[in-house]
């Protein structure tokens, strides 16, 4: 089974890029970008990263060998939208990497859609959010297959609120004495999520982002990988 001892190490590679991108974001834009939602998954359990029993892509910073997640199969959709209402949508796939695809759309929020949203993001609960402690892998984890991250940036008085959850989805089964420390047997998946506690908080703005998506027609452009 491989050594899960650097899983703080590995949470850098998927939570980097999102708090490069809103960096970039933050200081390119100013307090005109008013909310930016991206949801990054990335498949890790590939052929490519499991050419011997037990390894995959985390055995990889183990051995100081850093890994881009977008060496990984991984798929992304992401939403700006800005105080005067001007917003963007990007959804971008990439089964094969390195060739990535990518469909867009921007345009105008109306000011009953402006307002609603505003509504949303004023709620006291929403602002109290900020990124909980990474999840834990259990004992007996033998190889981290799914990783989704959701970044989360809104604009406050000046600053931004930014914050980060994950799920994951891991492979369990017996550790190297034989015993199992879950309930899981041999090969089960286990689901970790560090933003179970929020989901209900973040439920109408994950609807209304949903919605954004659903109600513009996309098309094909060039990947901007959300910036």
């Amino acid at each position: 089974m491989p050594s899960m001892s650097g899983y703080p190490v590995r949470m850098k590679l998927l939570v980097l890029l999102g708090l490069l991108l809103l960096t970039q974001i933050a200081s390119g834009q100013g307090a005109r970008l008013l909310l930016r939602i991206q949801r990054l998954n990335v498949e890790l359990e590939t052929k490519s990263n499991l050419m011997s029993s037990g390894n995959n892509a985390w055995d990889a910073v183990n051995l100081n060998q850093p890994q881009d997640i977008q060496k990984y199969p991984n798929s992304s959709t992401c939403l700006h939208v800005y105080e005067d209402g001007k917003y963007f949508v990007e959804k971008r796939d990439e089964r094969t990497p390195g060739r990535p695809k990518a469909k867009s759309a921007e345009g105008i929020l109306t000011a009953d859609d402006l307002q609603r949203l505003r509504a949303i993001l004023d709620d006291e609960e929403l602002k109290k959010i900020t990124t909980p402690k990474a999840p834990e892998l259990p004992a007996d984890t033998q190889a981290v297959r799914e990783a989704e991250r959701l970044d989360v940036q809104i604009a406050r008085a000046g600053t931004f609120q930014q914050f980060t959850v994950m799920k994951e989805r891991v492979k369990t089964g017996l550790n190297s004495s034989g015993v199992s420390s879950s309930s899981s047997l041999s090969g089960v998946d286990t689901f970790l999520d560090n933003g179970a506690p929020y989901r209900k908080t973040l439920n109408p703005l994950m609807k209304w982002s949903e919605e954004m998506g659903k109600r513009n027609k996309l098309t094909q452009s060039t990947p901007r990988n959300c910036e």
